[in-house]
């Protein structure tokens, strides 16, 4: 009863800023995918968007944990919001052909593939919250998603160049460590289900 009471509510600061991000993907993604992407103007917006949006992942993360605001909808909207928004980004930067379509398949299929389990888990009484593994692919997608949202056509070609290979190689590192936290996830996941039921 007591821990009940002491629980936080759902509606503080921290999940309004996961909410936030959520109801944010549809302008990010508009702004990404207007005029096929050629527009060079509306893809620098489109990575401020995306910029300010994944701001709101560490700081909502930083505010429930320094005020004690965790909740079990946090734990569970908080890697949704983060997945609509790379999700929404991996499709776009495929659509106006940035990104090998094969590349945003596997990512996406490993993201809500894991989601869904997370849900599945939630029914038997168990909350999987983000890894450090999985914490750290969240953060290699956002930069390597930054880079393919930049439109390195304004740059030096040397620059551009170097640029370029940069994001590639850390588009590189983030299928691999999606590939390897996925599994991780399954095998945690099926440790669980040999639990009883809480």
């Amino acid at each position: 009863m007591d821990d009940k009471a002491a629980a936080p509510s759902n509606l503080n600061i921290a999940n309004v800023l996961t909410v936030i991000r959520i109801l944010g993907v549809p302008l990010f993604g508009w702004l990404l995918l207007v005029d096929g992407g050629q527009d060079e103007s509306m893809r620098l917006w489109s990575w401020l968007a995306f910029v300010l949006l994944m701001a709101t992942d560490k700081v909502d993360g930083d505010i429930a944990r320094k005020r004690g605001l965790v909740t079990d909808f946090g734990r569970i909207a908080d890697p949704i919001a983060d997945k609509a928004l790379t999700g929404m980004a991996f499709v776009g930067l495929s659509i106006i052909g940035l990104l090998w379509w094969w590349v945003t398949i596997l990512v996406l299929v490993r993201e809500w593939g894991i989601t869904l389990m997370r849900f599945f888990m939630v029914r038997r009484g168990v909350v999987m919250p983000a890894s450090r593994g999985g914490k750290l692919k969240t953060v290699l997608q956002a930069f390597a998603i930054g880079g393919y949202l930049l439109p390195f056509e304004l740059w030096d070609n040397v620059v551009a160049e170097a640029a370029r290979w940069l994001t590639h190689g850390l588009m590189a590192a983030v299928v691999a460590v999606t590939v390897v936290t996925g599994v991780q996830y399954v095998i945690e996941a099926r440790q669980h289900a040999k639990e009883p039921m809480r």
